[in-house]
Protein backbone atom coordinates (compact mmCIF):
# COMPACT_ATOMS: atom_id res chain seq x y z
CA UNK A 1 0.00 0.00 0.00
CA UNK A 2 2.80 2.41 0.91
CA UNK A 3 4.65 1.57 -2.32
CA UNK A 4 1.57 2.42 -4.40
CA UNK A 5 1.14 5.80 -2.68
CA UNK A 6 4.80 6.70 -3.21
CA UNK A 7 4.60 5.77 -6.89
CA UNK A 8 1.45 7.86 -7.37
CA UNK A 9 3.12 10.92 -5.85
CA UNK A 10 6.14 10.54 -8.14
CA UNK A 11 4.05 10.38 -11.30
CA UNK A 12 1.77 13.27 -10.39
CA UNK A 13 2.21 16.07 -12.92
CA UNK A 14 2.83 19.65 -11.84
CA UNK A 15 1.43 22.61 -13.77
CA UNK A 16 4.37 24.91 -14.39
CA UNK A 17 4.15 28.68 -14.57
CA UNK A 18 5.82 29.56 -17.85
CA UNK A 19 7.19 32.90 -19.02
CA UNK A 20 8.43 33.54 -22.57
CA UNK A 21 10.65 36.54 -23.28
CA UNK A 22 13.56 37.65 -25.46
CA UNK A 23 15.82 40.18 -23.77
CA UNK A 24 15.97 42.87 -26.47
CA UNK A 25 15.63 46.33 -24.92
CA UNK A 26 15.35 48.98 -27.62
CA UNK A 27 16.11 51.90 -25.32
CA UNK A 28 19.31 50.18 -24.16
CA UNK A 29 20.70 49.58 -27.68
CA UNK A 30 22.11 52.81 -29.18
CA UNK A 31 22.62 51.35 -32.68
CA UNK A 32 19.12 49.91 -32.97
CA UNK A 33 17.77 53.10 -31.44
CA UNK A 34 19.20 55.08 -34.35
CA UNK A 35 17.65 52.75 -36.93
CA UNK A 36 14.36 52.55 -34.99
CA UNK A 37 12.82 49.69 -36.96
CA UNK A 38 11.68 47.33 -34.18
CA UNK A 39 9.78 44.17 -35.01
CA UNK A 40 8.07 41.69 -32.68
CA UNK A 41 9.93 38.44 -31.89
CA UNK A 42 8.15 36.17 -34.37
CA UNK A 43 9.98 33.02 -33.27
CA UNK A 44 8.83 33.50 -29.70
CA UNK A 45 5.26 34.24 -30.82
CA UNK A 46 5.20 31.06 -32.91
CA UNK A 47 6.11 29.06 -29.80
CA UNK A 48 3.46 30.92 -27.81
CA UNK A 49 0.83 30.11 -30.43
CA UNK A 50 1.83 26.43 -30.42
CA UNK A 51 1.56 26.30 -26.63
CA UNK A 52 -1.92 27.82 -26.85
CA UNK A 53 -2.84 25.24 -29.46
CA UNK A 54 -1.78 22.52 -27.00
CA UNK A 55 -3.72 24.20 -24.17
CA UNK A 56 -0.56 24.99 -22.22
CA UNK A 57 -1.01 28.14 -20.17
CA UNK A 58 1.85 30.66 -20.27
CA UNK A 59 2.72 34.34 -20.28
CA UNK A 60 4.73 36.45 -22.74
CA UNK A 61 6.77 39.43 -21.60
CA UNK A 62 7.79 41.51 -24.62
CA UNK A 63 10.93 43.42 -23.65
CA UNK A 64 11.34 45.58 -26.78
CA UNK A 65 9.80 48.72 -25.27
CA UNK A 66 10.63 47.80 -21.67
CA UNK A 67 13.83 47.83 -19.63
CA UNK A 68 15.92 45.11 -18.04
CA UNK A 69 14.68 46.38 -14.67
CA UNK A 70 11.10 45.86 -15.86
CA UNK A 71 11.89 42.24 -16.69
CA UNK A 72 13.54 41.72 -13.30
CA UNK A 73 10.48 43.18 -11.60
CA UNK A 74 8.25 40.85 -13.63
CA UNK A 75 10.28 37.86 -12.48
CA UNK A 76 10.14 38.90 -8.84
CA UNK A 77 6.41 39.53 -9.06
CA UNK A 78 5.39 36.32 -10.84
CA UNK A 79 8.21 33.92 -9.84
CA UNK A 80 7.66 31.57 -12.80
CA UNK A 81 8.79 27.95 -12.66
CA UNK A 82 10.24 28.16 -16.14
CA UNK A 83 11.48 30.97 -18.40
CA UNK A 84 12.06 30.58 -22.12
CA UNK A 85 14.39 33.03 -23.85
CA UNK A 86 14.68 33.63 -27.59
CA UNK A 87 18.41 34.30 -28.00
CA UNK A 88 20.31 35.90 -30.86
CA UNK A 89 23.64 37.70 -31.10
CA UNK A 90 21.97 41.02 -30.24
CA UNK A 91 20.42 39.75 -27.04
CA UNK A 92 23.08 37.37 -25.71
CA UNK A 93 24.65 39.76 -23.20
CA UNK A 94 21.28 40.94 -21.87
CA UNK A 95 20.07 37.37 -21.46
CA UNK A 96 23.21 36.32 -19.62
CA UNK A 97 22.75 39.24 -17.22
CA UNK A 98 19.15 38.21 -16.54
CA UNK A 99 20.20 34.60 -15.98
CA UNK A 100 22.83 35.81 -13.51
CA UNK A 101 20.14 37.83 -11.73
CA UNK A 102 17.94 34.73 -11.53
CA UNK A 103 20.71 32.52 -10.19
CA UNK A 104 21.80 35.02 -7.56
CA UNK A 105 18.31 35.78 -6.24
CA UNK A 106 17.02 33.44 -3.55
CA UNK A 107 13.39 33.75 -4.66
CA UNK A 108 14.21 32.98 -8.29
CA UNK A 109 16.98 30.40 -8.40
CA UNK A 110 14.41 27.60 -8.67
CA UNK A 111 13.50 28.78 -12.19
CA UNK A 112 14.32 26.43 -15.07
CA UNK A 113 16.01 28.51 -17.78
CA UNK A 114 15.41 27.37 -21.37
CA UNK A 115 17.11 29.01 -24.35
CA UNK A 116 16.35 28.77 -28.06
CA UNK A 117 17.01 30.79 -31.18
CA UNK A 118 19.84 31.29 -33.68
CA UNK A 119 22.58 31.93 -31.10
CA UNK A 120 22.31 28.75 -29.05
CA UNK A 121 23.27 25.79 -31.26
CA UNK A 122 26.98 26.61 -31.45
CA UNK A 123 27.20 28.23 -28.01
CA UNK A 124 25.24 25.63 -26.05
CA UNK A 125 28.09 24.73 -23.69
CA UNK A 126 28.79 28.40 -22.95
CA UNK A 127 25.14 29.06 -22.12
CA UNK A 128 24.95 25.98 -19.89
CA UNK A 129 28.09 27.07 -18.06
CA UNK A 130 26.50 30.46 -17.46
CA UNK A 131 23.32 29.30 -15.80
CA UNK A 132 21.03 27.90 -18.49
CA UNK A 133 19.35 24.55 -17.81
CA UNK A 134 18.21 23.54 -21.29
CA UNK A 135 19.07 24.47 -24.87
CA UNK A 136 16.48 24.01 -27.62
CA UNK A 137 18.17 23.75 -31.02
CA UNK A 138 16.46 24.08 -34.38
CA UNK A 139 12.74 24.75 -34.68
CA UNK A 140 11.49 25.12 -31.15
CA UNK A 141 7.72 24.70 -31.08
CA UNK A 142 7.46 20.95 -30.48
CA UNK A 143 10.71 20.60 -28.53
CA UNK A 144 9.78 23.34 -26.06
CA UNK A 145 6.31 21.88 -25.54
CA UNK A 146 7.65 18.35 -24.99
CA UNK A 147 10.25 19.67 -22.55
CA UNK A 148 7.64 21.45 -20.46
CA UNK A 149 5.45 18.34 -20.35
CA UNK A 150 8.47 16.23 -19.37
CA UNK A 151 9.39 18.63 -16.58
CA UNK A 152 5.80 18.64 -15.32
CA UNK A 153 5.59 14.83 -15.26
CA UNK A 154 9.27 14.15 -14.51
CA UNK A 155 9.49 12.38 -17.86
CA UNK A 156 12.52 11.06 -19.74
CA UNK A 157 14.48 14.00 -21.19
CA UNK A 158 16.54 11.71 -23.41
CA UNK A 159 13.51 11.11 -25.62
CA UNK A 160 13.11 14.79 -26.50
CA UNK A 161 14.69 15.53 -29.86
CA UNK A 162 16.43 18.88 -30.36
CA UNK A 163 17.45 19.24 -26.70
CA UNK A 164 20.83 19.87 -25.06
CA UNK A 165 21.26 19.84 -21.29
CA UNK A 166 23.75 19.08 -18.52
CA UNK A 167 23.53 16.26 -15.98
CA UNK A 168 24.31 16.80 -12.31
CA UNK A 169 27.75 15.25 -12.83
CA UNK A 170 28.55 17.93 -15.42
CA UNK A 171 28.15 15.74 -18.50
CA UNK A 172 26.48 17.53 -21.43
CA UNK A 173 23.81 15.50 -23.19
CA UNK A 174 23.05 16.31 -26.82
CA UNK A 175 19.92 14.55 -27.93
CA UNK A 176 19.22 13.73 -31.55
CA UNK A 177 18.32 16.75 -33.69
CA UNK A 178 14.64 17.16 -34.38
CA UNK A 179 13.67 16.76 -38.03
CA UNK A 180 12.47 19.92 -39.73
CA UNK A 181 8.72 20.41 -39.89
CA UNK A 182 7.71 19.87 -43.50
CA UNK A 183 4.08 21.02 -43.37
CA UNK A 184 4.28 24.58 -42.04
CA UNK A 185 0.52 25.04 -42.48
CA UNK A 186 -0.13 22.98 -39.35
CA UNK A 187 1.45 25.73 -37.24
CA UNK A 188 -0.92 28.38 -35.86
CA UNK A 189 -0.29 32.02 -36.74
CA UNK A 190 2.12 33.85 -34.41
CA UNK A 191 0.44 34.79 -31.14
CA UNK A 192 0.57 38.55 -31.64
CA UNK A 193 -2.36 38.97 -29.24
CA UNK A 194 0.04 38.21 -26.38
CA UNK A 195 1.90 41.51 -26.91
CA UNK A 196 1.02 45.15 -27.50
CA UNK A 197 1.56 45.36 -31.25
CA UNK A 198 0.37 48.98 -31.34
CA UNK A 199 3.71 50.05 -29.85
CA UNK A 200 5.52 48.70 -32.90
CA UNK A 201 3.01 50.18 -35.34
CA UNK A 202 3.09 53.60 -33.69
CA UNK A 203 6.90 53.66 -33.54
CA UNK A 204 7.16 52.89 -37.24
CA UNK A 205 4.49 55.43 -38.12
CA UNK A 206 6.15 58.17 -36.09
CA UNK A 207 9.69 57.48 -37.30
CA UNK A 208 9.18 56.32 -40.88
CA UNK A 209 5.77 57.59 -41.87
CA UNK A 210 4.12 54.17 -42.18
CA UNK A 211 3.37 51.16 -40.00
CA UNK A 212 4.60 47.67 -40.80
CA UNK A 213 4.12 44.08 -39.60
CA UNK A 214 6.45 41.13 -40.18
CA UNK A 215 5.20 37.88 -41.73
CA UNK A 216 7.09 34.66 -42.41
CA UNK A 217 6.07 32.49 -45.37
CA UNK A 218 8.97 30.03 -45.44
CA UNK A 219 11.70 28.39 -43.40
CA UNK A 220 15.22 27.46 -44.42
CA UNK A 221 17.52 28.53 -47.23
CA UNK A 222 19.29 26.11 -49.61
CA UNK A 223 21.98 28.56 -50.70
CA UNK A 224 25.59 28.38 -49.59
CA UNK A 225 26.71 31.91 -48.63
CA UNK A 226 29.71 31.40 -46.34
CA UNK A 227 28.76 34.11 -43.85
CA UNK A 228 25.12 33.09 -43.34
CA UNK A 229 23.92 31.01 -40.39
CA UNK A 230 21.43 28.17 -40.87
CA UNK A 231 21.40 27.31 -37.17
CA UNK A 232 17.60 27.21 -36.74
CA UNK A 233 15.89 26.34 -40.02
CA UNK A 234 18.73 24.57 -41.82
CA UNK A 235 19.52 24.54 -45.53
CA UNK A 236 16.12 23.27 -46.62
CA UNK A 237 13.32 25.14 -48.36
CA UNK A 238 9.88 24.71 -46.83
CA UNK A 239 6.96 27.04 -47.43
CA UNK A 240 3.47 27.72 -46.22
CA UNK A 241 0.68 27.54 -48.75
CA UNK A 242 -0.46 30.82 -50.33
CA UNK A 243 -3.89 30.19 -48.78
CA UNK A 244 -2.38 30.13 -45.29
CA UNK A 245 -0.27 33.23 -45.88
CA UNK A 246 -3.08 35.31 -47.35
CA UNK A 247 -5.42 34.22 -44.55
CA UNK A 248 -2.89 35.51 -42.03
CA UNK A 249 -2.47 38.77 -43.96
CA UNK A 250 -6.23 39.28 -44.10
CA UNK A 251 -6.54 38.66 -40.38
CA UNK A 252 -3.78 41.20 -39.68
CA UNK A 253 -5.43 43.80 -41.92
CA UNK A 254 -8.76 43.31 -40.16
CA UNK A 255 -7.19 43.46 -36.68
CA UNK A 256 -4.37 46.01 -37.02
CA UNK A 257 -4.71 47.59 -40.49
CA UNK A 258 -0.96 48.18 -41.04
CA UNK A 259 0.27 50.30 -43.92
CA UNK A 260 2.70 47.61 -45.08
CA UNK A 261 4.07 44.13 -44.48
CA UNK A 262 7.66 42.95 -44.30
CA UNK A 263 8.20 39.36 -45.46
CA UNK A 264 11.15 38.11 -43.45
CA UNK A 265 11.98 35.19 -45.77
CA UNK A 266 15.56 34.84 -46.96
CA UNK A 267 14.55 34.47 -50.62
CA UNK A 268 10.95 35.50 -51.23
CA UNK A 269 11.00 34.62 -54.95
CA UNK A 270 12.36 31.10 -54.51
CA UNK A 271 9.38 29.75 -56.44
CA UNK A 272 7.69 31.68 -59.25
CA UNK A 273 4.82 29.20 -59.14
CA UNK A 274 4.23 30.11 -55.49
CA UNK A 275 4.20 33.81 -56.39
CA UNK A 276 1.57 33.09 -59.06
CA UNK A 277 -0.61 31.24 -56.56
CA UNK A 278 -0.05 33.98 -53.99
CA UNK A 279 -1.35 36.58 -56.45
CA UNK A 280 -4.37 34.43 -57.27
CA UNK A 281 -5.20 34.00 -53.59
CA UNK A 282 -4.93 37.73 -52.93
CA UNK A 283 -7.48 38.32 -55.67
CA UNK A 284 -9.70 35.53 -54.41
CA UNK A 285 -9.77 36.99 -50.91
CA UNK A 286 -10.04 40.54 -52.32
CA UNK A 287 -6.99 41.73 -50.44
CA UNK A 288 -4.79 44.61 -51.53
CA UNK A 289 -1.52 44.97 -49.64
CA UNK A 290 1.79 46.78 -49.78
CA UNK A 291 4.94 44.88 -48.85
CA UNK A 292 8.71 44.63 -49.02
CA UNK A 293 10.83 41.51 -49.29
CA UNK A 294 14.34 40.16 -49.84
CA UNK A 295 15.54 37.97 -52.69
CA UNK A 296 18.45 37.03 -54.94
CA UNK A 297 19.12 38.38 -58.43
CA UNK A 298 19.33 34.87 -59.90
CA UNK A 299 15.81 34.24 -58.61
CA UNK A 300 14.40 37.23 -60.46
CA UNK A 301 13.40 38.19 -63.99
CA UNK A 302 11.55 41.15 -65.41
CA UNK A 303 8.42 39.01 -65.69
CA UNK A 304 8.67 37.98 -62.05
CA UNK A 305 9.32 41.56 -60.92
CA UNK A 306 6.10 42.60 -62.63
CA UNK A 307 4.28 39.80 -60.81
CA UNK A 308 5.69 41.08 -57.52
CA UNK A 309 4.48 44.56 -58.33
CA UNK A 310 1.00 43.25 -59.13
CA UNK A 311 0.84 41.51 -55.74
CA UNK A 312 1.76 44.70 -53.87
CA UNK A 313 5.56 44.73 -53.69
CA UNK A 314 6.77 48.30 -53.22
CA UNK A 315 10.32 47.67 -51.94
CA UNK A 316 12.56 44.88 -53.21
CA UNK A 317 15.85 44.12 -51.47
CA UNK A 318 18.30 42.32 -53.75
CA UNK A 319 21.32 40.80 -52.05
CA UNK A 320 24.73 41.64 -53.44
CA UNK A 321 27.15 41.95 -50.48
CA UNK A 322 29.85 43.19 -52.86
CA UNK A 323 30.23 44.82 -56.25
CA UNK A 324 33.34 42.75 -56.91
CA UNK A 325 32.83 39.37 -58.56
CA UNK A 326 36.06 38.27 -56.90
CA UNK A 327 34.61 38.85 -53.42
CA UNK A 328 31.21 37.42 -54.34
CA UNK A 329 32.97 34.22 -55.40
CA UNK A 330 34.97 34.16 -52.15
CA UNK A 331 31.63 34.31 -50.33
CA UNK A 332 30.28 31.42 -52.44
CA UNK A 333 27.26 33.58 -53.29
CA UNK A 334 26.90 31.86 -56.67
CA UNK A 335 25.49 34.90 -58.42
CA UNK A 336 26.83 37.22 -61.09
CA UNK A 337 27.28 40.85 -60.08
CA UNK A 338 25.89 41.88 -63.48
CA UNK A 339 22.66 40.05 -62.61
CA UNK A 340 22.36 42.10 -59.44
CA UNK A 341 22.84 45.35 -61.35
CA UNK A 342 20.34 44.38 -64.00
CA UNK A 343 17.63 43.39 -61.55
CA UNK A 344 18.05 46.56 -59.47
CA UNK A 345 17.59 48.61 -62.61
CA UNK A 346 14.59 46.56 -63.75
CA UNK A 347 12.89 46.98 -60.37
CA UNK A 348 13.39 50.75 -60.54
CA UNK A 349 12.14 50.79 -64.11
CA UNK A 350 8.82 49.40 -62.86
CA UNK A 351 8.58 51.85 -59.96
CA UNK A 352 9.57 49.40 -57.24
CA UNK A 353 11.98 50.82 -54.69
CA UNK A 354 15.19 48.82 -55.02
CA UNK A 355 17.50 48.22 -52.08
CA UNK A 356 20.70 46.23 -51.70
CA UNK A 357 23.13 45.09 -49.03
CA UNK A 358 26.90 45.61 -49.00
CA UNK A 359 29.46 43.91 -46.76
CA UNK A 360 33.01 45.23 -46.46
CA UNK A 361 36.02 43.61 -44.82
CA UNK A 362 35.45 40.07 -46.10
CA UNK A 363 38.61 37.91 -46.01
CA UNK A 364 40.54 38.39 -49.24
CA UNK A 365 38.90 41.70 -50.12
CA UNK A 366 41.38 44.35 -51.28
CA UNK A 367 41.07 48.06 -51.90
CA UNK A 368 40.52 47.36 -55.61
CA UNK A 369 37.42 45.35 -54.67
CA UNK A 370 36.09 48.24 -52.60
CA UNK A 371 36.55 50.54 -55.60
CA UNK A 372 34.67 48.01 -57.71
CA UNK A 373 31.85 48.02 -55.16
CA UNK A 374 31.58 51.81 -55.48
CA UNK A 375 31.45 51.43 -59.25
CA UNK A 376 28.78 48.74 -58.93
CA UNK A 377 26.59 50.96 -56.74
CA UNK A 378 26.92 53.87 -59.15
CA UNK A 379 25.93 51.72 -62.11
CA UNK A 380 23.01 49.98 -60.42
CA UNK A 381 21.98 53.17 -58.56
CA UNK A 382 19.74 51.56 -55.92
CA UNK A 383 17.20 53.71 -54.11
CA UNK A 384 18.67 52.61 -50.80
CA UNK A 385 21.55 50.47 -49.59
CA UNK A 386 23.14 49.42 -46.32
CA UNK A 387 26.78 48.67 -45.52
CA UNK A 388 28.00 46.39 -42.76
CA UNK A 389 31.41 45.14 -41.74
CA UNK A 390 31.78 41.38 -42.17
CA UNK A 391 31.86 39.50 -38.87
CA UNK A 392 32.09 35.76 -38.22
CA UNK A 393 29.11 33.90 -36.76
CA UNK A 394 30.06 30.62 -35.14
CA UNK A 395 28.83 27.66 -37.17
CA UNK A 396 29.33 29.36 -40.54
CA UNK A 397 32.05 28.62 -43.06
CA UNK A 398 33.27 32.19 -42.68
CA UNK A 399 33.89 31.49 -39.00
CA UNK A 400 35.88 28.38 -39.84
CA UNK A 401 37.89 30.32 -42.43
CA UNK A 402 38.99 32.98 -39.92
CA UNK A 403 39.00 30.84 -36.76
CA UNK A 404 42.79 30.90 -36.48
CA UNK A 405 42.80 34.67 -37.09
CA UNK A 406 40.20 35.60 -34.46
CA UNK A 407 41.19 38.09 -31.81
CA UNK A 408 42.01 36.11 -28.69
CA UNK A 409 41.19 38.62 -25.99
CA UNK A 410 37.42 38.93 -26.19
CA UNK A 411 35.06 37.68 -23.48
CA UNK A 412 32.14 35.68 -24.90
CA UNK A 413 29.82 36.81 -22.11
CA UNK A 414 30.48 40.48 -22.82
CA UNK A 415 31.19 40.72 -26.56
CA UNK A 416 28.45 40.56 -29.22
CA UNK A 417 29.35 38.80 -32.47
CA UNK A 418 29.38 42.03 -34.45
CA UNK A 419 32.27 43.26 -32.29
CA UNK A 420 34.41 40.13 -32.66
CA UNK A 421 37.27 40.92 -35.01
CA UNK A 422 39.80 38.88 -36.95
CA UNK A 423 43.00 39.62 -38.82
CA UNK A 424 41.82 41.33 -42.00
CA UNK A 425 43.59 42.56 -45.10
CA UNK A 426 43.86 46.01 -43.54
CA UNK A 427 43.67 47.42 -40.04
CA UNK A 428 40.27 47.58 -38.34
CA UNK A 429 40.07 51.38 -38.41
CA UNK A 430 40.62 51.34 -42.18
CA UNK A 431 37.16 49.86 -42.68
CA UNK A 432 35.45 52.60 -40.70
CA UNK A 433 36.79 55.06 -43.25
CA UNK A 434 36.06 52.66 -46.13
CA UNK A 435 32.38 52.51 -45.16
CA UNK A 436 32.26 56.32 -45.07
CA UNK A 437 34.03 56.43 -48.43
CA UNK A 438 31.54 54.13 -50.13
CA UNK A 439 28.48 55.87 -48.70
CA UNK A 440 29.64 59.38 -49.56
CA UNK A 441 31.06 58.55 -52.98
CA UNK A 442 27.78 56.98 -54.04
CA UNK A 443 25.69 59.74 -52.43
CA UNK A 444 27.79 62.33 -54.27
CA UNK A 445 27.16 60.56 -57.57
CA UNK A 446 23.42 60.35 -56.91
CA UNK A 447 23.27 64.02 -55.82
CA UNK A 448 25.00 65.16 -58.99
CA UNK A 449 22.69 63.04 -61.08
CA UNK A 450 19.71 64.72 -59.44
CA UNK A 451 21.32 68.18 -59.82
CA UNK A 452 21.58 68.69 -56.05
CA UNK A 453 24.91 70.45 -56.31
CA UNK A 454 25.33 71.49 -52.68
CA UNK A 455 24.71 67.92 -51.52
CA UNK A 456 27.15 66.74 -54.19
CA UNK A 457 29.90 69.01 -52.89
CA UNK A 458 29.35 67.98 -49.27
CA UNK A 459 29.40 64.26 -50.02
CA UNK A 460 32.32 64.60 -52.41
CA UNK A 461 34.39 66.37 -49.77
CA UNK A 462 33.53 63.72 -47.17
CA UNK A 463 34.45 61.04 -49.68
CA UNK A 464 37.83 62.60 -50.36
CA UNK A 465 38.61 62.90 -46.66
CA UNK A 466 37.57 59.29 -46.04
CA UNK A 467 39.70 58.14 -48.96
CA UNK A 468 42.73 59.97 -47.58
CA UNK A 469 42.20 58.41 -44.15
CA UNK A 470 41.91 54.98 -45.79
CA UNK A 471 45.35 55.49 -47.33
CA UNK A 472 46.80 56.59 -44.00
CA UNK A 473 45.41 53.61 -42.06
CA UNK A 474 46.17 50.78 -44.49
Amino acid sequence: MHQIIILWIWNESIDMRILLTHGFFLAEDPLEGQVMKPYPPLGLLYISAYLDQQNLDHDVFDTTFRSSDDLKAKLLDTKPDCIGFYANFLTRINILRIIEFIRQHQDLNHIKVILGGPDVRYHAENYLENGADFIVVGEGEVTFYELIRALESRGDLKKIEGLIYRLKNGEIIRNKDRAHLNDLDILPFPNRQKIDLSQYLNTWKHRHGYSSITVSTQRGCPFTCNWCSHAVFGDTYRRRSPVSVVSELKSLVETYNPDAFWFVDDVFTMSERWIDQFGEELKKQQLNIRYECITRADKLSETLILKLKNTGCRTLWIGAESGSQHVIDLMDRRVEVTQVRDMIQVAKKHDIEAGTFIMLGYPGEKIEDIRETIRHLKISDPDTFTINLAYPIKGTRLYETVRSDLQQDYAWTKTPDREIDFRRTYRRIFYDFAIRKVYNEVYAYQSLKRKKYLDFMQHRLKSMVAGLLMQLTR
